[in-house]
């Protein structure tokens, strides 16, 4: 699988998980629960893909260490501002950020298994 095949598997499974778990968030934390679902897997994507693409343009220094704090920056204000109004359960949230990562691992070990 090569890199790009990767991301766009990751960002379609975790779009498909965390639209799933929005009826489960929304029956226990109402319309805050599915937000959060919701918004967390965007975010996750969004965060996942920005660093994706920064790695494969990666040539070392500054710049990438700059572009790396910038989107820690910009999914910390993101998800702040999600609690902040209101709009986001917090574990909801995070619920839907923890989504990428299992995406991420399952697919490895799918393609680990298929290679040995």
């Amino acid at each position: 699988m090569t890199p790009a095949e990767l991301v766009t598997r990751v960002t379609r499974e975790t779009c498909a998980a965390a639209a799933l778990l929005a009826a489960p968030a929304a029956w226990l934390g109402g319309p805050a629960g599915a937000a959060g679902v919701v918004a967390g897997g965007a975010l996750a994507v969004v965060n996942f893909r920005w660093l994706a693409a920064r790695a494969a343009a990666a040539t070392g220094g500054r710049g990438w260490a700059a572009t790396a704090g910038l989107r820690f920056l910009a999914a910390a204000s993101a998800g702040a501002a999600l609690l902040a109004t209101g709009w986001a359960h917090p574990v909801a949230l995070l619920a839907g950020f923890t989504v990428l990562p299992c995406a991420v691992i399952r697919l490895g070990l799918s393609d680990a298994r298929k290679e040995g």
